[in-house]
């Protein structure tokens, strides 16, 4: 199995006596390739792809067939604070579910939240089923817990199959509000090691601070040259927790105003998670924390490429072979 620096401990030996652990490190980058009329570019090998590591290039390999894998989805809707003001254009999720769930083997379970997750529907295929829960869906408390959701929303999604892509779904808000397990650093390691793709579609974001992180990450040009990737990673989360996860695993962050803009930005965000490339890289360094990614073009196309701008590297541990006694 392939994780983002997550190191994958193999297997043991059936000898009691005998300990044998395989230690892979082996970095996953999904990625998106988009013309700007929208139509998805299809076709592309390793030789189009240039990769840096923490600003070192990277040799790639590169996998294109992702549509006939099953995916596991956690939809993960904010119900805290103001968030049932929107509830009306939130029910507009129940019918575009099958959007995820369409080939008939990928499932989906849904998460509401306000001060705290809660798994509202288990995993399951029957789409009608997360449709009939989130239209029921009622408001919460005064909080917005998006950093301990989306620890918990990972969770889960990490327990399923092997071989499914694992997608998260985040209806919120921008910004967190009552997180109590879960800190930003945290977070950042989490969706660092986690091969979790975020899709942030979110309600009622400040249009100001849109524009002030879009212009320049929310950073003065001084400040910027002072901060680790970890710190500006942290800052970064919050400002615009949904953003930022979102930026992170490679995913997307869409804000809608109207019930018609979520419509469009879910159908959006499912049709681009099942038309990514797989990416994937063994780091020449290794080196324990934040590591940044940049995904480019080796020629112009005149396309948007989206990929995951970072992931963690876990302290290597020692192989180790406990002989008989």
């Amino acid at each position: 199995m392939l994780l983002f620096g997550l190191p994958a401990y193999g297997r043991q030996a059936s000898s009691p006596e005998t300990t044998i652990r395989v230690q892979t490190s082996e970095v996953l980058v999904p990625t998106l390739v988009e013309m700007p009329s929208g139509e998805i570019v299809y076709g592309l090998g390793p030789t189009d792809f240039q990769l840096m590591d923490n600003g070192v290039l990277q040799q790639l390999h590169v996998d294109d067939d992702l549509d006939n894998e099953p995916v596991s989805v956690v939809v993960a809707v904010e119900k805290g604070r103001m968030a049932a003001l929107e509830f009306e254009k939130i029910n507009r999720l129940a019918p575009l579910i099958d959007l995820f769930l369409g080939d008939g083997s990928s499932e989906a379970a849904f998460v509401s939240f306000d001060s705290k997750p809660q798994l509202v529907v288990p995993f399951t295929r029957d789409a009608d089923r997360l449709g009939h829960e989130l239209r029921r869906m009622e408001p919460g408390d005064g909080g917005a817990a998006i950093l301990d959701s989306v620890g918990y929303a990972v969770k889960l999604l990490e327990e399923r199959p092997k071989d499914y892509r694992r997608v998260l779904l985040l209806i919120s808000e921008t910004r967190d509000h009552g997180s109590r397990d879960m800190d930003a650093q945290r977070v950042v390691e989490q969706i660092g090691i986690s091969n979790t793709l975020v899709l942030s579609v979110t309600f009622s974001p400040s249009k100001a601070l849109l524009l002030h992180d879009m212009k320049d990450g929310g950073q003065s040009a001084g400040m910027a040259d002072l901060l680790t990737p970890l710190m500006m990673a942290v800052q970064s989360m919050r400002k615009n927790v949904a953003r930022e996860i979102a930026l992170m695993s490679g995913g997307e962050y869409a804000p809608f105003t109207t019930e018609r803009g979520f419509e469009a930005r879910v159908q959006e965000v499912a049709k681009h998670a099942r038309n990514r490339y797989l990416l994937s890289f063994r780091p020449k360094d290794e080196t324990p924390g934040l590591h940044v990614l940049e995904v480019q073009l080796t020629r112009n196309l005149g396309a948007r490429v989206v990929a995951r701008t970072s992931y963690w590297a876990l302290e290597k541990q020692p192989e180790a072979v406990s002989p008989t006694p």
